[in-house]
């Protein structure tokens, strides 16, 4: 080699040592390390030709592809940052790439400078695609005080929403709502303020506020479809694909504050509704999508104006188990009270709306020549149609189809609201039996009896009148014997009739009563389980152990307990503490605990990609005063022992013994749901016994064992049921099982989990409800409660298997026949 070779060699080995140590910084860190940032710095005072050097040094370490695939990527993203402003940078296809692959993830970690790439791109005069922006904003929201990545994001000129999710790619399709859009992303705060609103309100103004609400009640009846730009999911990240996007959520927000302003108008109430519940349906690995979009369509509510939002948030408040907007929903009713000088009660039952029902349970609607009369049959309202004959028609008439087309559509919404309001009415008078209400009679019958849509809820149940109790049966109130109720009740007072204190005679009356009149209650009443001291826990004294010792699933367990009014805390496997499962009775000054731990220790097995716990193994119920303080325990599981902050003293449980009947029973009712619903030995799957076949005795002894209260309930009542089914000569109730008997097999369905068995030998028969089998929605007759989900898969199962020669399905032939 010549000197003058030398010397030009010389320049090219210090330019690729330079960009070795500095590829090794790179891969260390891209923001954190100051030696990274101090070479950067240094590296872009250089003149342009060594920078242009540097950059061909970075770009054939990529091409010799001896780099592992994250040094190949901070590879492309060096060339973008040290040639930063020089034109004709090399590996163009690649850094295209590479945003394309980052186009499909929900975000980028901001150190990784993926930025710099689309910066580069900017500068050559290309556009960057929706999809990139998208990525872009997302992860500047999580930048860390990354402030380069901040400006970048909010300097970005594109789609006024993030493309992806239906709603936003539906509003932006119109570029007059551009501006609306536009203010409506600066809804950051927890309310708008008055130059936020000021300015809303001036938009719509000009836009036209029926014409808003109609395109903003549109896009929000999209909120929460599948994403039309579904993202990649990494290994442990969570469920971006049914979250909400970070950056238009602020835009939900402030088109909820948008939708305050306008005149009340119930498709307004109704899109609010949904979007609360909406944002708060939880995602894997994340739990509710987005509270603070809840909590905006809540507060909105609260500013309006009428009944039908009051309505609203009396079925929200039903309906939400979330804590942040369950006490906003709170606070909104409670204010609401105050301001009319009435209780929280009275609130809840004046807001119920008729819906349009003009009558109890019906209404009629003329649409041109053709009527539609709506009814509440049960638990769900109906529309039937009558053409101008007057002759019944099953579809709705093509007229009306053609002329009536806006009020045919808010009649189906109707019918909707009617359904979630039923279901809500159901669980708030479910509820009134530890509620200690007492009502006025004249009071009792607006807001109960004869109101168009509760009244078709309070007519199929019991109630006392001055003590007197009484149902409604053929358009009026009657005693047990079927005798039209007699006494001057205008000064009476009415309550919810219960079985507790009253004798199995009467009970079973009611029962009978219930029958003759073929009364369906809303749930269980008359067949409501009744849960008395057992002298084991008058031996143990101050806990019960009649529920300890099962597995049940968390999430579902946890979903279970929030309707049911206790407060629970998912457990997770992590070095924590947590309070046990919680009701608070303030009527009583009682708190009842149910002791709870995790279940399990090998992540991933006994936990979700997440960390919380897939099962739980249950205790002791106890009751304290309500004011005691709160017990704990590691969430790995161990004993609870009270934490006693500022030198409180412990106080001990009450004995049970002292826990008034109707408290007693009621929170153990709960805690029998629980278990029978959430246990994993009501799964027909878990045969096997789960993960190991550690749960498999516990799984055969629940399957198959001693029935619980709500199983005995179960048996007494198939007892009287199983005579007037169509198959009644194919089955027999026999101990703790159903026995139906086949063409090719006899089987027993187990009452309690209604598992089956099958002769000879025992021989478990796996069928799970709701599937193909087509067990679920047989017809089984009269029943005389709604909501025993477990008692219509045992009908439907029996009914499936007294002709199990008709099956088809090969999963469960391949058993039978096996």
């Amino acid at each position: 080699m010549t000197a003058r070779s030398a010397e030009a060699l010389e320049p090219t080995r210090a330019f690729g040592a330079t960009a070795e140590r500095f590829l090794r910084t790179a891969v260390h860190s891209m923001t954190h390390s100051p030696a990274f940032r101090a070479q950067l710095d240094g590296m872009l005072t250089l003149p342009e030709q060594d920078r242009r050097r540097l950059v061909e040094e970075f770009a054939d370490h990529y091409r010799r592809g001896s780099h592992t695939e994250p040094v190949r990527v901070k590879l492309l993203t060096l060339i973008a940052l040290v040639g930063q402003d020089l034109d004709g940078l090399p590996l163009e296809e690649e850094r295209a790439a590479r945003l394309e692959a980052v186009s499909r993830s929900h975000s980028f970690w901001y150190a990784e400078r993926y930025e710099a790439l689309a910066k580069v791109e900017i500068a050559a005069g290309r556009t960057l695609s929706p999809a990139v922006i998208a990525t872009v904003r997302r992860s500047a929201m999580n930048a860390y005080g990354d402030t380069g990545l901040v400006e970048f994001a909010g300097q970005l000129t594109g789609p006024v929403l993030n493309a992806g999710e239906e709603w936003a790619d539906r509003a932006m399709a119109d570029e007059r709502r551009r501006e609306l859009l536009t203010h409506a992303l600066t809804a950051k705060a927890a309310k708008p303020s008055a130059a936020w609103e000021k300015r809303g309100r001036a938009l719509l103004d000009g836009l036209g506020g029926d014409a808003v609400r109609e395109a903003v009640v549109g896009w929000l009846a999209l909120v929460g479809r599948p994403r039309t730009i579904e993202l990649v999911r990494g290994e442990y990240e969570p469920d971006v694909n049914n979250a909400f996007d970070p950056f238009n959520a602020d835009a939900l927000r402030g088109l909820a504050w948008l939708l305050s302003f306008l005149p009340p108008h119930p498709a307004t109430v109704r899109a609010l509704g949904t979007l609360v519940e909406s944002a708060l349906r939880k995602a894997a690995g994340i739990g509710p999508r987005n509270p603070k979009v809840a909590n905006a369509a809540v507060n909105s509510l609260a500013r309006m104006e009428g009944a039908a939002a009051l309505a609203e948030l009396a079925r929200l408040g039903t309906r939400v188990t979330y804590k942040g907007t369950a006490k906003l929903i709170d606070a909104a009713l409670e204010t609401r009270a105050a301001a009319l000088g009435l209780s929280r009660e009275e609130i809840e039952e004046l807001a119920v709306p008729a819906h349009g029902l003009t009558e109890v349970g019906r209404a009629e609607f003329r649409m041109g020549e053709a009527v539609a009369l709506l009814e509440v049959r049960g638990n769900r309202a109906v529309i039937g149609w009558r053409n101008a004959a007057g002759k019944q028609v099953k579809s709705v008439p093509a007229t009306v189809r053609r002329d009536h087309a806006e009020e045919l559509k808010e009649l189906k919404a109707a019918v909707k609201d009617i359904d979630k309001a039923l279901s809500a009415q159901a669980e708030r008078l479910d509820g009134q039996f530890l509620a200690r209400r007492r009502w006025a009679y004249g009071q009792w019958r607006a807001r109960y009896l004869d109101h168009p849509l509760v009244g078709t809820l309070a007519r199929r149940l019991i109630w006392t009148v001055d003590g007197t109790a009484v149902g409604f049966a053929d358009g009026q109130l009657r005693t047990l014997t079927g005798a039209p109720l007699e006494q001057d009740a205008a000064q009476a007072t009415v309550e919810l009739w219960h079985p507790v204190g009253r004798e199995p005679a009467e009970v079973v009356a009611w029962r009978e009563w219930l029958e003759r009149y073929a009364v369906t209650q809303p749930f269980k009443q008359a067949h409501r389980e009744v849960y008395l001291l057992t002298d084991a826990e008058r031996n143990t004294g101050t806990y019960s152990n009649r529920f300890a010792a099962h597995i049940l699933r968390q999430h579902q367990f946890h979903s279970l307990a929030a309707v049911r009014g206790w407060r629970n805390r998912l457990r997770l496997c992590v070095d924590d503490c947590a309070p046990p499962a919680v009701r608070e009775l303030p009527r009583w000054g009682l708190r009842a605990e149910y002791w709870i731990e995790g279940e399990g220790s090998e992540y991933g097995v006994d936990t979700t990609e997440s960390g919380s716990y897939l099962r739980l193994r249950t205790d002791q119920v106890r009751f304290y005063p309500i004011d005691a303080p709160q017990n704990e325990a590691s969430t790995y599981g161990g004993e609870y022992t009270m934490r006693l902050p500022g030198g409180r003293e412990a106080v001990d449980p009450l004995p049970l013994a002292g826990i008034p009947a109707l408290v007693l029973s009621e929170v153990l009712r709960d805690v029998d749901l629980f278990v029978g619903v959430a246990s994993v030995g009501n799964d027909p799957t878990w045969s096997d016994g789960g993960p190991e076949g550690r749960f498999r005795e516990y799984w055969t002894s629940y399957g198959f064992g001693e029935l619980n209260q709500s199983a005995e309930t179960r048996r007494v009542l198939l007892e009287r049921l199983v005579p007037r089914l169509a198959i009644a000569d194919r089955c027999t109730v026999e101990g703790r099982f159903l026995h139906v008997r086949g063409e090719l097999r006899t089987y027993r369905i187990h009452l309690g989990s209604g598992n089956i068995l099958m002769t000879p030998n025992d021989q478990y028969l796996c069928i799970v409800p709701g599937g193909s089998a087509g067990t679920a929605g047989a017809d089984t007759g009269y029943l005389p409660f709604e909501g025993d989900r477990t008692l219509a898969v045992i009908l439907s199962k029996a009914m499936l298997l007294a002709k199990d020669t008709d099956i088809t399905d090969p999963t469960i032939t391949g058993q039978i026949r096996r």
